[in-house]
């Protein structure tokens, strides 16, 4: 598969800063007059471009897309303590900066937690979600331990040895890739990323659970599932989309990689899947920000 040249999107890239927060670098690419607007969340050790680049072409003859880095992936907002609320404040705050009124989240594996928190945290800005490769917790209950046992220590190998963790973390994502411009891609993508912080959201993911608030989802949600996932199992991707009101399948034959590896099969999944939740959230019954009962989340 050729790599997808962002080049030839009307790109619009610059830095926003966010007060309190950071410096947040952001992709926008505008589509047609009135579209709505999505807000692209990338998936752990990814960034924007490298999990978006294969979809944006086509998510942009619909809609106006958004696409960020979350906090120390790429060039995201520098931090010492990586919290999944923390990046879905980013989120809102950046949304704020951008005089973004609401937008559909648009969440792939970690990034399916951080849409989930920012229509949690933040009733009446999102309007509706769509979840991909993504489940309600990722690991069970027992299995937490071990990671709380070791990240703590490979967080301070990565403070120690900063450039030797992160080509590691390089090296694993260039492993099935062969020599061309997608390796040099990746390599530059991944140039700013802190691998400290890398492990601190790995832990973070680890630690997540939805499962005690995600059946109040009340805006329109679609769950894109990847059949041939092992990494988050296929079966938990069909529970997260049962537990959610209403929640809309759209299947992909692909696994954990999808949206790189068979995104000629992804990316039109993901466009009907945000075509859905858009037109049900236009159409649909009109909700009140002030009568949401979002599960607001510390």
């Amino acid at each position: 598969m050729s790599e997808p040249a962002l080049e030839t999107v009307p790109w619009m890239d610059r830095t926003v800063e966010l007060p309190g927060r950071g410096r947040m670098p952001v992709r926008e690419v505008r589509g047609p007059e009135g579209a709505p607007t999505l807000v692209l969340l990338h998936g752990l050790a990814a960034t924007g471009r490298l999990n978006w680049a294969t979809s944006v072409p086509a998510l942009a003859r619909h809609f106006n897309v958004v696409v960020v880095d979350h906090r120390g992936h790429g060039h995201g907002i520098r931090t010492r303590h990586f919290r999944l609320v923390d990046c879905a404040d980013d989120v809102i705050a950046l949304a704020d900066a951008l005089g973004i009124a609401s937008f559909v989240a648009v969440g792939y594996s970690m990034g399916g937690p951080i849409a989930k928190l920012c229509w949690s945290r933040h009733p009446g800005r999102v309007r509706g979600l769509v979840l991909c490769a993504t489940a309600k917790h990722f690991v069970r209950p027992e299995a937490r331990g071990v990671a709380n046992a070791v990240i703590p220590g490979m967080v301070v190998g990565a403070r120690l040895l900063p450039g030797f963790f992160r080509d590691r973390i390089v090296d694993g994502m260039l492993r099935d890739l062969p020599a061309g411009p997608r390796r040099e891609l990746v390599r530059r993508e991944m140039l700013g990323t802190d691998a400290a912080t890398v492990f601190q959201a790995a832990r973070a993911v680890i630690r997540f659970s939805s499962r005690d608030w995600v059946s109040r989802i009340d805006v329109p949600t679609a769950v894109v599932v990847t059949m041939r996932d092992r990494l988050v199992p296929t079966p938990r991707q069909y529970r997260l989309a049962a537990a959610i009101p209403g929640a809309r399948i759209f299947e992909v034959d692909g696994d954990h990689l999808a949206c790189v590896r068979a995104a000629d099969k992804f990316v039109p999944a993901l466009v009907q899947a945000c075509e859905y939740v858009t037109t049900a959230a236009s159409t649909g019954p009109a909700r009140e920000a002030e009568g949401r009962k979002g599960t607001q989340l510390k």
